[in-house]
C-alpha cells in the first residue's frame, strides 16, 4: 500500500518525531511505501492568498490551483491512504496543517456538486490514520468532550467528507514534561499502528 504522511511538528526533536519514526519502522517492517510531507521542513504556505481565496468562492475548477497545492494533490492521487501525525494543541492540530486543508482540498478537488446538487469528489483515498500525541490523557480528553469534537472536525468534515472511504483516530496522550509513564507504551502503540496498517 502507498501511503502519504502529513507530519506537522516544527521540531525534529519532539515526541511526535518519534511517533513518526516509530510509525514509520512498523510501515516498513510491514512492507508498505510511504512518502512524508513535512509541513514545517518543507515551509508549506498555509496561509490562502486572496488569489485561491478568490477561486475557491468563485467555485470554477478551471481556474488553476498553486503549484504547491497542485503538488500535494498529486501526492494525494498517488496514495492509497492517508495518515496525520501532529501534536494536539488547543483541541485541535498545528494551524500549519489545518492551513492544509484549507488550501488542498480544494472545490473541484476534494468536492464539487453535479446537477442534482449532489456532492462529487476527485479524492479516491481507502483510509486515513490520524495520530496526535497530547498532554492531557485521552480518558480526560474523552470526559470532556475534547476528543469528540477532535473526531468530529478531523474524521466527519475534513476526512470522510471529501472522499475518504474510513478513518479514525488515535490519541497518544498523557505526554508531559518530566514524566514518562506513557512515552513508551505510546511508542509501541505508534509502531504497532504502522506494522497493522
Amino acid at each position: 500500500m502507498q501511503v502519504y504522511i502529513l507530519f506537522a511538528h516544527p521540531s525534529q526533536k519532539s515526541y511526535s518525531k518519534l511517533v513518526l519514526d516509530a510509525f514509520t519502522q512498523g510501515l516498513t517492517e510491514a512492507g508498505h511505501r510511504f512518502e512524508i510531507g513535512d509541513l514545517y521542513q518543507m515551509k508549506f504556505v498555509s496561509e490562502m492568498n486572496e488569489a485561491q481565496y478568490q477561486r475557491e468562492i468563485g467555485m470554477d475548477p478551471s481556474v488553476p490551483v498553486p503549484e504547491d497545492v497542485k503538488r500535494e494533490q498529486e501526492k494525494i492521487n498517488r496514495a492509497d491512504a492517508l495518515v496525520f501525525i501532529y501534536p494536539l494543541w488547543w483541541s485541535d492540530c498545528p494551524a500549519k496543517l489545518k492551513g492544509w486543508f484549507d488550501r488542498v482540498l480544494t472545490y473541484g478537488y476534494a468536492y464539487d456538486y453535479d446537477e442534482n446538487d449532489q456532492h462529487v469528489t476527485q479524492i479516491q483515498i481507502k483510509k486515513a490514520l490520524v495520530i496526535c500525541s497530547a498532554g492531557h490523557t485521552e480518558k480526560h480528553l474523552e470526559e470532556t468532550g475534547i476528543a469528540d469534537s477532535m473526531r468530529k472536525i478531523m474524521l466527519n468534515d475534513r476526512l470522510l467528507g471529501v472522499g475518504v472511504k474510513k478513518a479514525e483516530m488515535v490519541i497518544l496522550g498523557g505526554i508531559m514534561p518530566n514524566d514518562d509513564t506513557y512515552r513508551h507504551p505510546n511508542l509501541l502503540k505508534a509502531y504497532q499502528l504502522g506494522k497493522n496498517f
